[in-house]
C-alpha cells in the first residue's frame, strides 16, 4: 500500500512537461563562493561509502552478508578514511565529523569505531544527510567523500547510484552520489573539497573541477579492479586531504537551477516499465521524468520512484522458484495466503504493519 500510494503523490506532484521557459531555468545550476566561515572554527564532515576503497578488488567486501570479506572491507575503509581525517588536520581542520553513508546490510557502523583516528567524531548514519542536523549554515565548512563509486552505466567497480539499477538525472545530466550530496550541502554554501574512487568516478566528476581527487583503483569491470599499493595510496589520500582543505577557497559550492528537472532510469535488476502508460506520469524507455520545485520536493519523488523500481528485484525469485522442487504446491499456498491476508484485513482482523514488502 505504501509504494501504491507513492505512485499516487508522482502523478500529482509535478510530472507535467514543463514549457520552454521551464526548461531554461532548471538547466541553470549555479556554482558559488564558499560560506564565510563565521563561528573560527573549520569543522569538516568526512562522509564515506565502501565501494572506492584502496585494496579493494571484491564486491563482497562491502556486503554485511559476506562477513569474512565484509571484515577485511572494514579494514579497508577505517584506513582509508584515518588517512583523510590525519590529511585535514594537517591542512588546519579544528574539528572533523565523520558520517556513514554507506549500506552494507549492518546495523552497527561499517568502520571499526574504536580503531578511528581519536580527534575526529563519528556520527552514526541516524539522520539523512539533507536533514537540517547536517545542514545547518554553521554546521560545517567542506565535506570530504572518501570510497565513493562511479554511476550506473559508467562500468566503474560497483558502479551504481543510490541502488543497483538506477541512473538519476539532474537538469538534464546524469549524476553521481558525491554529486547529489554536493547539491544537498551546497544550499548551505558547504563545498565538496575531496573525493577518493576509482578511475571511473574521476571521470564522472568533471562538473567538480576543483576537488582534490585520489585515484585508488582502475575498474576491470563491475565486479573487478587492478589495485594500487595500499601504503602508496593512503599517503596520497593524506597528501591530498591536506591541499584540499589548504584550497578550500578556490573550491565552489554546488547549488541546483530551479525548478529541478529531473529523471530516474531503471536498468536490470530494477524497472519502472509498471508506470507505462499511467496517467500523469511520463515515462518513456524505463525512464520517468518530472519537475519539482525544489531539491527536496525532487529528491522525495526521486526516492518514491526508486521504491517502485526496486520492487522488480523481486523477479529474481521467480527465475530461481522454476528450478525449486514442489514449487506447484508452494505457488498454491503462496495464492492462498494472499487470498487469506485479503479475506482478514476486509474483516478487521489483520492490522498492516510498519514493515517494508520483503521484511519480516
Amino acid at each position: 500500500m505504501k509504494r501504491a500510494c507513492l505512485v499516487l503523490v508522482l502523478a500529482t506532484a509535478g510530472c507535467q512537461e514543463p514549457d520552454r521557459a521551464t526548461e531554461v531555468a532548471a538547466s541553470s545550476n549555479r556554482l558559488v563562493d564558499p560560506a564565510p566561515d563565521n563561528d573560527g572554527v573549520l569543522r569538516v564532515l568526512v562522509m564515506h561509502d565502501m565501494e572506492g576503497l584502496s585494496g579493494q578488488d571484491d564486491p563482497r567486501t562491502f556486503n554485511f552478508r559476506y562477513s569474512d570479506y565484509y571484515a577485511r572491507g572494514q579494514e579497508y575503509l577505517t584506513g582509508d578514511v584515518n588517512a583523510v581525517i590525519a590529511g585535514l588536520y594537517d591542512g588546519g581542520a579544528d574539528e572533523v565529523h565523520v558520517l556513514d553513508a554507506h549500506g552494507s546490510g549492518n546495523r552497527d557502523p561499517d568502520l571499526l569505531v574504536d580503531e578511528l583516528d581519536s580527534r575526529a567524531r563519528f556520527n552514526y548514519r541516524n539522520a539523512p544527510p539533507w536533514s537540517p542536523d547536517w545542514l545547518d549554515p554553521n554546521a560545517y565548512d567542506a565535506v570530504a567523500m572518501v570510497g565513493m563509486h562511479a554511476k550506473t552505466g559508467s562500468r566503474g567497480f560497483a558502479s551504481h547510484t543510490y541502488t543497483l539499477g538506477i541512473e538519476i538525472r539532474i537538469n538534464g545530466a546524469t549524476v553521481t552520489e558525491p554529486e547529489l550530496y554536493a547539491f544537498t550541502f551546497g544550499k548551505a554554501g558547504v563545498p565538496v573539497i575531496f573525493v577518493s574512487g576509482d578511475d571511473r568516478l574521476a571521470a564522472d566528476l568533471d562538473s567538480m573541477p576543483w576537488i582534490e581527487y585520489v585515484t585508488v583503483k582502475t575498474a576491470t569491470s563491475a565486479s573487478t579492479a587492478d589495485l594500487r599499493p595500499v601504503a602508496e595510496v593512503r599517503d596520497e589520500l593524506r597528501a591530498a586531504a591536506r591541499r584540499a582543505l589548504e584550497r578550500r577557497d578556490q573550491a565552489r559550492a554546488m547549488q541546483i537551477g530551479l525548478p529541478v528537472r529531473a529523471a530516474v532510469r531503471a536498468v536490470p535488476p530494477a524497472s519502472l516499465a509498471v508506470l507505462e502508460g499511467v496517467p500523469g506520469i511520463e515515462y518513456e524507455d524505463e525512464t520517468v521524468s518530472f519537475t519539482a520545485a525544489s531539491f527536496e520536493e525532487a529528491n522525495a519523488s526521486i526516492g518514491a520512484l526508486i521504491g517502485v523500481a526496486t520492487t522488480n528485484y523481486y523477479s529474481m525469485f521467480g527465475e530461481m522458484f522454476r528450478g525449486v522442487p514442489g514449487r506447484d504446491a508452494i505457488w498454491l499456498e503462496y495464492r492462498d495466503r494472499n487470498m487469506r491476508r485479503w479475506l482478514d484485513y476486509e474483516s478487521g482482523l489483520w492490522p498492516p504493519s510498519d514493515s517494508a514488502p520483503g521484511e519480516p
